[in-house]
């Protein structure tokens, strides 16, 4: 799901290159380089909706709805995960009152369906121990795939419905 900017298009770029500056100084100075990749897909994908709401508003507060709304899949909120701020201290790194940043971030997420622990914009430092990532449906079954032989495995990698072939790695390990 890797963006490019040449994906944006052509009217968008200038609002999504300055939305993507504040959040990657933001995840520079506070987060990591996963929150600023995943943060540049989230504002690629605001960029090339149709109209695109980047259009629209201030980018700061576009950038704190990106950032809150990620933080909020990969529970940036929590105190017992790292990285971690809180809400109100997210929202002030870009100047914006909790409230607005809040509701921007609502609005992202119900714009792309986007809730706790989605597989697509969960964290790669998450994702092993995220459950909506490896519980699949086999035969009517709801079944965790990493307990699976590995040629069911392979076959759900191949289906893209997992991101990594679990046996693999155990065997690396």
């Amino acid at each position: 799901m890797a963006d490019s900017s040449a994906a944006i298009p052509k009217s968008m770029r200038p609002a999504y290159e300055i939305v993507v500056a504040l959040t990657d100084a933001v995840c520079r100075a506070h987060l990591n380089a996963d929150y600023a990749v995943l943060c540049r897909r989230l504002a690629g994908a605001l960029a090339r909706k149709r109209p695109s709401p980047l259009a629209r508003g201030k980018p700061e507060v576009w950038a704190c709805g990106v950032v809150y709304a990620l933080g909020t899949v990969n529970f940036l909120f929590d105190p017992h995960q790292t990285p971690h701020l809180r809400a109100d201290e997210l929202c002030r790194l870009f100047a914006v009152s909790a409230s607005t940043g809040s509701a921007k971030a609502r609005l992202i997420r119900e714009m792309f369906d986007i809730f706790p622990l989605h597989p697509d914009w969960c964290l790669p430092s998450l994702m092993d121990e995220n459950p909506l990532v490896w519980i699949l449906k086999v035969n009517g079954l709801l079944m965790d795939i990493r307990d699976a032989p590995r040629e069911a495995q392979q076959a759900a990698y191949e289906q893209g419905l997992i991101p990594y072939i679990p046996a693999d790695r155990e065997e690396a390990e």
